[in-house]
């Protein structure tokens, strides 16, 4: 395990001086950011965008004042558009282990807070492995929401680190993040491929193994929120590969006692109020849930606690009890993974 951890910090401290430097197109951003991210974005030093290795945007909506930690912040991107949308009351802490990244994410903290208007920095940047937080001493039950952007794929024991957000968050906060899967398990000779490794392929979670994981360490009913196909544009590495797909997405996670292991139907409803900053005429749960704006629509009882027991209980209106059972709630779409059985999907190529 030490191996790989510094084959994987020589990777990205050293082998990478920006992201064009990277292999292949699958640790890049897949989806166009929306306006108000990309006004946060035009507020970022030129050197920590350069230096940016993300796969997806992990960056969920209704955060001001909330206290967030980012999973492999690398160069510190995440962490300086979240410092803008927590605000000044708001607390951000980006953990990494290379130090070249850090150094990076560190140097521009008085730059930042200076931009974005601050009396005072409100993130911070802890050198630590993502794989042993505890020795980070950050405090059970303490983070309103986790993040980590194309990183946890690099991880060696993913359970554990699944475990430990679970632990560090609190009732009700969730887990919103950006990675690479695989339609299949990843063979033991691709897994020991450095550069495949650290291009986000050969530690790629078959999409399966990621639900047990995530099922069995409490998050028990893990949703997808957005979900491209990755075209490998290297001939080499597309031969390494094979016929393995792999997949950029972003799911959310939610730390919820109440969670059931299917979507059940007890009745019930909500109305969005249309509210939240940046969703004024729907607001988007995962990717098959849309609420529009004042229309009444019917939910599983999952969905209605990830929106009555989360940040997002004062902009929706709810409808109906748990008093009666209905039976498996039809309105939530089938078992099948992300794009599984679409063939009409074309692969999506990096900006």
């Amino acid at each position: 395990m030490k191996e790989k951890h510094e084959e994987i910090k020589e990777y990205y401290g050293k082998e990478l001086a920006r992201s064009e430097d990277l292999k292949t197109n699958a640790c890049c951003t897949l989806e166009e950011p929306p306006e108000y991210i990309k006004k946060a974005l035009s507020n970022i030093h030129d050197e920590v965008l350069q230096k940016y290795y993300g796969c997806g945007l992990a960056i969920p909506n209704k955060l001001e004042g909330l206290r967030i930690l980012d999973l492999g912040s690398g160069s510190g991107r995440d962490c300086y558009i979240l410092s803008q949308l927590v605000g000044q009351n708001g607390e951000v802490i980006g953990v990494d282990m290379t130090d070249e990244q850090l150094e990076v994410a560190n140097r521009h903290i008085d730059y930042h807070t200076e931009k974005f208007g601050y009396k005072y920095a409100n993130v911070k940047f802890l050198k630590g492995n993502i794989e042993k937080l505890e020795e980070l001493n950050l405090e059970a039950n303490s983070f309103d929401l986790i993040i980590s952007n194309c990183v946890i794929n690099l991880a060696l024991d993913k359970e554990k680190v699944l475990a430990d957000v679970y632990q560090l968050l609190k009732p009700g906060g969730e887990m919103y993040f950006s990675d690479v899967y695989s339609d299949r398990r990843i063979n033991e000779t691709l897994q020991k491929d450095p550069i495949l490794w650290g291009e986000c392929l050969s530690g790629a979670l078959y999409w399966n193994d990621f639900l047990r994981i995530s099922q069995k360490v409490g998050f028990t009913d893990p949703r997808s929120v957005k979900n491209n196909p990755i075209s490998i544009e290297n001939k080499n590495v597309q031969e390494k590969c094979g016929d393995i797909q792999f997949y950029s997405v972003t799911y959310r996670l939610w730390k919820i006692d109440k969670l059931e292991d299917n979507c059940e139907d007890y009745g019930q409803a909500v109305a969005y109020k249309g509210d939240i900053d940046n969703c004024a005429n729907s607001f988007d749960l995962d990717d098959h849930h849309n609420f529009p704006k004042n229309k009444v629509i019917p939910v599983c009882g999952n969905t209605y606690v990830m929106l009555q027991d989360t940040r997002f209980k004062d902009h929706f209106e709810f409808y109906g009890s748990w008093d009666t059972h209905y039976g498996i709630f039809e309105g939530c779409g089938g078992s099948m993974p992300f794009g599984a059985n679409d063939n009409n999907l074309e692969k999506s190529n990096c900006c």
